[in-house]
């Protein structure tokens, strides 16, 4: 298993040859605060333990510094980011730095009131998410009852003239209802509808077993999504972005690693993706010590998957390595334990099957897994945590146990 906590020699520095491309999307995940409880969120499951948020001091010095090396595009994203009070000054002075700026929302809280606040402010765009078209499963899925105030929330945005993007998170569930879901996107005077496949990160990795469906589901979905295109294309745009685990070859995750995106967590921690707290020993830079720039170029963090240096094999002799640039990190991570190894999701990584496997469970389930899904809240998260980091406190234990009686008089090691 690859040492992240070491630095890789061949990363590509920020005085390489050629340079490094400043980012273009910057993502303030505001909070972690959230009101709905979603089985298949990507924040991390630990995140109770992550909850310093950064002052609204510290988050316009993030804007500033981000504008400043050619962040162009500002996603405003949580958690919710409503639970923040101070929205709406950060959204005015992202529009007086020139961002173009996008709320990622539930809609819990967008009154009317914040709706014509966010307006004044500069506010160019919303994302306003649905757990599916039916109040039972939406309410179920994000174990809250919110789906008639999220109708109400859709009719205020169009009200108040901003473009919406209405986002549904796809799996085993609601995967049958994609005509319905694109229905009520419809209905609703949607501008984008984005059919986003669950993606097994954070809650919904652990959910796996529950939400991962069937090969003939996305097939079937898949049609009906082609069906809509062709006869409603020109009211709604409509993205369906498939799992990863029914492809034959990655994503070119992020756009590549420290080519596109840069995320600032709640806590001021600097993300080269979403879901780079998942790996192990990858020391995370953060806003509050460091600058943006010297996060950018100069951590190893942002160059340690950065270009193609750091490739194993199969990747590092692969054609097409250029093309998908290895695929997912935290994919690779996640299914073979070791974040520099070729994405599983590829047919000619040598962990491929552990990626068919998966597939083939869910093919073989007509029914989700008896066990019960686990919702995204605080005491999942805390129960969560503990329970990993027990395995950790009995190796160091064991260690304790197994140490001599006494150390030697030099503080030196011993041996035989």
């Amino acid at each position: 298993m690859t040492d992240l906590s070491q630095p890789v020699a061949d990363a590509q520095p920020a005085t390489a040859p050629g340079g490094v491309a400043p980012p273009l999307w910057l993502l303030a995940e505001l909070t972690y605060r959230c009101p709905l409880h979603c089985a298949f969120c990507y924040n991390p499951v630990d995140y109770t333990g992550h909850n310093r948020e950064l002052s609204t001091d510290e988050w316009l010095r993030v804007l500033r510094e981000a504008r400043a090396l050619g962040a162009a595009q500002l996603g405003f994203s949580g958690g919710e980011p409503l639970m923040r009070d101070d929205l709406e000054v950060l959204v005015r002075e992202a529009r007086s730095l020139g961002f173009y700026t996008n709320l990622i929302t539930s809609g819990i809280g967008l009154t009317d009131k914040r709706l014509g606040d966010l307006k004044a402010a500069g506010l160019d765009h919303i994302q306003l998410s649905f757990q599916d078209s039916t109040q039972e499963l939406n309410d179920f899925l994000s174990s809250t009852r919110t789906f008639d105030l999220k109708q109400r929330v859709a009719a205020s945005i169009k009200r108040h003239g901003f473009p919406m993007v209405l986002n549904c998170v796809l799996h085993r569930y609601n995967l049958p209802h994609v005509d319905k879901i694109i229905e009520m996107a419809l209905a609703m005077g949607a501008e984008y509808l984005e059919l986003a496949n669950t993606q097994y990160y954070g809650w919904a990795h652990h959910n796996q077993a529950q939400l991962m469906p069937t090969r003939e589901q996305l097939d079937e979905a898949e049609a009906v999504v082609e069906r809509y295109r062709r006869t409603h294309g020109e009211r709604c745009k409509i993205f369906f972005v498939v799992p990863d685990y029914f492809e034959r070859r990655p994503k070119r995750c992020m756009n590549g690693w420290g080519a596109v995106f840069l995320g600032v967590a709640p806590d001021g921690a600097a993300l080269p993706c979403h879901a780079a707290r998942a790996l192990p020993g990858l020391v995370l830079p953060n806003v509050k010590d460091t600058p943006l720039s010297d996060i950018w170029y100069e951590s190893d963090a942002f160059n340690r998957f950065r270009g193609l240096q750091w490739m194993k094999e199969p990747c590092r002799s692969c054609e097409e390595k250029e093309r998908d640039l290895g695929g997912c990190r935290c994919q690779a991570y996640l299914l073979t334990g070791d974040a520099a190894n070729a994405d599983p999701v590829c047919d000619k990584s040598p962990s491929h099957e552990k990626v068919v496997d998966v597939t083939r469970l869910a093919a073989l389930a007509r029914e989700p897994r008896e066990q019960p899904i686990v919702f995204r809240n605080d005491a999942n998260s805390r129960k969560l945590t503990a329970a990993r980091a027990a395995p950790a406190a009995q190796a160091v234990d064991n260690l304790a146990h197994h140490a001599p009686d006494s150390a030697p008089n030099n503080g030196g090691p011993t041996g035989d």
